[in-house]
């Protein structure tokens, strides 16, 4: 599936493990926020799918919503290990066969593991859908089945979130 089409991937994966997914286009966005704005939705229904790098080369995939960021020291404890990090756009392209800002689980080259932010449980959400331009809809709480996700406090609100 390495080569199919974004869209087919992530149908043929979804498909695959029994997820009900939506794929909406939408004009493209510059930003999270933007992008929100476009779907008339608020940007904490926005999950964010991040590739990070472990040290051994490996990935793995953390979810976390608009409004939030990966706290590095709740996520490595999660993971059990000392250093994880966001890796080059190449290399995350690399790794999941989808661009910065498209990526998403579903579909990816390889299966990874997913780690969930807890805030986006029970919960619909928007997420990337492989291409720019789109967004994909499901519940998170499907998503997480699915994926048999590790559910876990790994995320901090952002600097303006932290304000209000």
């Amino acid at each position: 599936m390495t080569g199919a089409d974004p869209h087919q991937r992530v149908r043929a994966a979804a498909a695959a493990r029994g997820l009900e997914i939506e794929i909406r286009e939408r004009p493209q966005a510059r930003s999270l926020p933007e992008a929100a704005a476009l779907l008339g939705l608020q940007p904490s229904d926005i999950v964010k799918t991040l590739v990070v790098k472990r040290s051994d080369d490996t990935y793995l995939f953390a979810l976390v919503p608009g409004g939030r960021s990966i706290s590095w020291p709740k996520l490595r404890a999660v993971v059990g290990v000392n250093r994880l990090r966001l890796p080059e756009p190449d290399l995350a392209l690399s790794a999941t066969g989808y661009e910065r800002g498209t990526i998403v689980p579903i579909g990816s080259t390889r299966d990874w593991p997913v780690y969930a932010d807890e805030t986006i449980v029970g919960r619909r959400i928007a997420m990337g859908a492989g291409t720019h331009g789109y967004s994909l809809f499901t519940d998170a709480d499907d998503l997480i089945r699915a994926y048999d996700a590790v559910v876990a406090d790994i995320s901090i609100p952002e600097l303006a979130d932290a304000r209000a």
